[in-house]
């Protein structure tokens, strides 16, 4: 079954914690959270603090997304916060092998995601070492932009990688996911789908028929 990992990005900041607990209580997976530092995109969002304040009101996955410039610096950071998986950007970062690393090192999932400018041969040589791929169908920085088709390709192509090599990781698409879009993705072998305003700017009562539609 596909899984769910809604993003906060495009939630109201006063509203998140309502959110939140009614996506938890609708039965998605993961909380997808996009830290993003003004400098490796030009959008400045949340810190640790958003993940440490997250974890005290759900049990669900914290799917930690950095977008940030260093990474290896803060790792122990999203870490100590409470974070599940963190994914980063292996061009952030001339250490990726050692952030790869250290995040295994505290017993927790690492995952690394796909700029639309790059293509899969760019990031082979991490894929042994991971337990999550995102695949980034939106330029990286802003929620609510247009579905990328021309990145879709490169689902099939993990989807194929991990079946001819056992790789190990779980295939996330994020950027523009809507019904329409999803279709898409799962025909090509996704696993999860980190979904924003197609969720987050609906009232809450709807997030069941929406995250069925979905799945």
């Amino acid at each position: 079954m596909i899984k769910i990992s809604p993003s906060i990005l495009s939630a109201d900041l006063f509203e998140i914690e309502k959110k939140v607990k009614a996506l938890d209580k609708a039965g998605v997976e993961y909380i997808h959270i996009d830290v993003m530092d003004g400098h490796f995109v030009k959008n400045l969002t949340f810190g640790s603090n958003m993940v440490k304040s997250l974890r005290r009101i759900t049990s669900k996955v914290l799917d930690v997304h950095l977008m940030i410039e260093p990474v290896k610096l803060y790792i122990k950071e999203f870490v100590d916060a409470g974070s599940d998986i963190i994914t980063f950007h292996p061009e952030a970062d001339k250490n990726s092998f050692e952030i790869i690393q250290l995040i295994h090192d505290y017993n927790i999932k690492a995952g690394i995601a796909i700029h639309p400018d790059l293509k899969i041969s760019d990031i082979f040589s991490f894929l042994p070492k991971v337990q999550q791929v995102i695949v980034m169908t939106v330029l990286p920085g802003f929620g609510g932009q247009k579905f990328m088709e021309n990145q879709v390709y490169k689902i099939k192509e993990l989807s194929d990688l991990r079946d001819k090599h056992d790789f190990n990781y779980e295939i996330s698409v994020d950027g523009g996911i809507t019904d329409l879009t999803a279709v898409e993705c799962k025909k090509n072998g996704v696993d999860i789908l980190a979904v924003g305003s197609h969720l987050l700017n609906k009232k809450e009562e709807l997030y069941p028929e929406l995250i069925k539609n979905l799945r």
